[in-house]
């Protein structure tokens, strides 16, 4: 298989294991936003704060550098798959026992269940890691979306009938138990590799030489991405805590989706262009012009389109939210070049400037928390998209001396496609100042403004971005559809 044609199934099957993950917790999340209050939304993400930095420290950064080493023996499998597991069962006990500290911090009783028992995903993914990163290495997100599709419906399920038998926010939180369970006996089920009894020092030590500083980059990346909800959760009300949690979870639906998507299939095919610095550049020019296209399209049109997005989907008891949404979402633009760029660093054996990078860009958050903490919360989710823009420039800066493609020549090369979303969104913006009020008229007629324009501009101006996806949309559609008609 070609590396175009290896990105774009890679890419069209990763992307659709993210979405069949994001919709059906998104669904759940509806339902859930229909019988739960924001309050009680507030207390499962201060739990969630703490599973997420527990999760990086599992992985320790050995995913990323098994995916990144060329010839992987059985040692190497073995040595990960332990070591996991004994991160799991390690992190698993400090969160069990800090439960009481956690309930205190936030003084909400509630918490000291609720952290222990989420504290079992920490024991169960990490049963999964070897499998996944194999199949990332493959660039094989076939399997992974048939098992994410197979485990996200069925714990979906589970989760519905406990929301409508009265469980609260402990359904969510048994909904996850199972899905995490589901997944890790699929992933083990169909795979051909099973685990052996050996452990290879020297293999640890390999892998570790490259994956801690990964490690000690991802915890840090981790530990500033979910201290915004940290200090919400511990400053402000909960239900401040739980506005924030639904506007952040509207804007993942397609922003975290394509960032993890991006980061995924990239990081795999970018390493295997390692040597080739002309290659590698070219596809990595394509990419980042692409993936802004995409992803600047779809932040703007959610941004346009916030107060219909939340009032038809939850309720006049999340309208709190939109403000926070709209505002997230112009951080949610950046996030697939954040991916490239880092991914880039990571391609290139340089996980040490990836981890100084990692640092550099921390310390900015520290000043948006505590003005944020003084002044309030939007002032301090305007802070967070202020980072986002610097963020990108301290990584875009750095990723580029490796290839010799400069941050000006990046911005150049997304310049066309943000003048054209933003004209995009003020024809949107200027149709929504007329649209009637009646919520499903006024999402209908802004969204389609945006799209006769983005389609007849396209056409006129033959932007690259939009032909090479229209291309590959007419591509996919006759590979998938010919068939069909071809067999009666």
């Amino acid at each position: 298989m070609s590396i175009k044609n290896k990105t774009i199934s890679g890419l069209k099957w990763s992307f659709t294991d993210n979405m069949v993950h994001q919709v059906v917790h998104f669904v759940i999340g509806l339902v859930l936003a229909r019988l739960l209050s924001p309050t009680e939304y507030g207390i499962i993400g201060m739990a969630m704060v703490f599973m997420a930095v527990s999760e990086t420290f599992i992985d320790s950064g050995l995913s990323q550098a098994l995916i990144r080493k060329q010839d992987c023996s059985e040692a190497d499998y073995n040595t990960m798959f332990y070591t996991n597991i004994a991160l799991g069962v390690a992190t698993f006990s400090i969160v069990f026992f800090a439960a009481g500290a956690i309930s205190r911090f936030y003084n909400n009783p509630d918490l000291y269940l609720l952290t222990r028992v989420m504290a079992i995903n920490l024991i169960i993914n990490s049963f999964g890691m070897v499998e996944t990163a194999m199949l990332t290495k493959k660039v094989d997100f076939k399997r992974q979306t048939k098992i994410s599709l197979i485990a996200s419906v069925s714990s979906g399920i589970i989760g519905i009938v406990l929301a409508f038998i009265g469980f609260g926010y402990w359904s969510l939180a048994i909904r996850t138990l199972c899905q995490n369970s589901f997944r890790v006996l699929l992933l083990h089920y169909t795979s051909c590799w099973k685990p052996k009894l050996r452990y290879s020092i020297d293999s640890f030590k390999e892998l570790f030489s490259f994956g801690s500083k990964l490690l000690i980059a991802g915890l840090i990346f981790t530990v500033f991405r979910e201290i915004y909800k940290l200090v919400i959760g511990r400053y402000f009300l909960a239900k401040e805590l739980g506005y924030f949690t639904r506007a952040e979870q509207f804007k993942n639906l397609l922003a975290h989706n394509i960032q993890s998507t991006t980061q995924r299939v990239t990081y795999p095919i970018l390493a295997s262009m390692v040597g080739n610095d002309k290659l590698l550049k070219a596809g990595y020019k394509k990419l980042i012009k692409i993936m802004f296209y995409i992803t600047s399209t779809l932040m703007l049109l959610m941004i346009i389109n916030a107060r219909e997005i939340v009032l038809i989907l939850i309720g006049e008891q999340w309208a709190p939210s939109i403000n926070y949404l709209k505002i997230i979402c112009i951080s949610g633009i950046l996030y697939p070049l954040h991916s490239l760029n880092l991914n880039m660093l990571n391609a290139k054996g340089r996980s040490d400037l990836f981890l100084k990078l990692e640092i550099i860009k921390k310390v900015l958050v520290i000043p948006i928390i505590i003005v944020g903490i003084r002044f309030g919360m939007i002032v301090m989710v305007w802070g967070m998209v202020l980072n986002s823009f610097l963020s990108y420039f301290i990584d875009a800066y750095y990723s580029a001396r490796l290839i010799n493609y400069s941050t000006i020549e990046q911005l150049k090369d997304i310049a066309p496609t943000f003048v054209h979303t933003l004209i995009m969104a003020g024809l949107a913006f200027a149709v929504g100042t007329i649209a009637p009020s009646h919520l499903f008229l006024s999402l209908f007629m802004k969204t389609g403004v945006a799209l006769l324009y983005l389609i007849g501009a396209g056409y006129l101006f033959k932007i690259p971005e939009f032909m090479e996806l229209k291309e590959l949309g007419i591509e996919q559609f006759r590979h998938h559809v010919s068939p069909l008609f071809n067999r009666s």
